[in-house]
This record gives structure tokens, sequence and C-alpha cells, in this order.
């Protein structure tokens, strides 16, 4: 599940609200050990996810780096690439 979670700083172009909401809900699933919370749980569940949300919009916004920022497409492609290794091509 967690596996899902993606860095998020330091990109040409910047995180997108959807990608930070994704990582979002994704966390907040894993440490609630549940991937669709109950029906009275739902309020709490997305609201855990807009703090976190939030949170982690606001740590993106802080950071500071004085390296180069990566290219998106050739971080997916080396992703492929171990995969595929690790996975053989299919």
């Amino acid at each position: 599940m967690c596996r899902n979670i993606k860095q998020l700083f330091n990109f040409d172009p910047p995180a997108s609200h959807d990608e930070i909401r994704e990582a979002s809900v994704q966390y907040v699933r894993k440490i609630s050990g549940t991937r669709s919370p109950a029906q009275v749980n739902t309020d709490v569940f997305d609201r855990a996810v807009d703090e976190v949300a939030a949170a982690t919009a606001s740590l993106l916004a802080g950071l500071v780096t004085s390296s180069v920022p990566k290219n998106r497409e050739e971080v997916a492609a080396a992703a492929r690439a171990r995969a595929e290794k690790r996975y053989g091509a299919q």
C-alpha cells in the first residue's frame, strides 16, 4: 500500500495538488489499516486526508534545496528499468 507514495519534492514541474492528495490518501490508508473506511468513519478519514495534504503542501512549499530539480520522465523511466530488471519484461 505505501509503495505508492512517491517522492514529491524537487521536481520540475512541482507536485500537483492531485499528487499530494493521492499520497495523503495512501498514508492515511496505511496508518488506519483500511483501504476504504466504514461509513461511520468516512468523515474522520476524509478530514485526516485533508490535514495530511495540507501539512504536505506546507512542507513542500517550505523546503529549500540547491540541487537541480529532477525530471519526472527520467525518474519514471529509471523506475520502469528497475522493475523490468526485478520482474522481467512483460
